[in-house]
């Protein structure tokens, strides 16, 4: 029997994936507990409709990201942090605290969990900071860090 599968099953595909399983299989697992449709003329029509809609809608965000990636290009964040001679800090500046700078200084809204950094900035000056906007996008950050 060929059926669109509507979840992720193990060892057997993806969501969206028109597969061939077993009849008993299908009767009796994927179909009753919703893991799975028959693959019916329509139900196939309806599964192309959907890719194409949803892959409308994953390139108009990633035009999205485009454009913020280039607003964030531009900026130059100021992040304060206390420290003592030669510029070295007390604790360090984190992925947390360049997200709510950008937040209060900029209005932008970034999870802190897309900033990349190689490290924590443990010294005052200027550093590139990469934060991922969607899977092929990223822009760099300018962080000046003061005392």
């Amino acid at each position: 029997m060929i059926v669109i599968l509507t979840k992720d099953v193990k060892g057997t595909g993806k969501a969206g994936d028109v597969v061939k399983v077993n009849d008993g299989y299908a009767r009796n697992m994927l179909i009753p507990k919703g893991l799975a449709k028959e693959a019916t003329q329509g139900n196939v029509r309806s599964l192309e409709k959907q890719k194409a809609i949803a892959e409308e809608k994953r390139a108009e965000e990633k035009a999205a990201a485009e454009k913020k990636a280039e607003e964030l290009e531009q900026i130059t964040l100021i992040v304060k942090s206390k420290g003592g001679e030669n510029g070295k800090l007390f604790g360090s500046v984190t992925s947390m605290d360049i997200a709510k700078a950008l937040k209060e200084q900029e209005g932008i809204d970034v999870d802190k969990k897309k900033i990349e950094m190689p490290g924590p900035i443990k010294q005052a000056g200027d550093t590139q900071v990469t934060v991922k906007l969607f899977p092929e996008v990223a822009a760099n950050i300018k962080v000046k860090v003061t005392v």
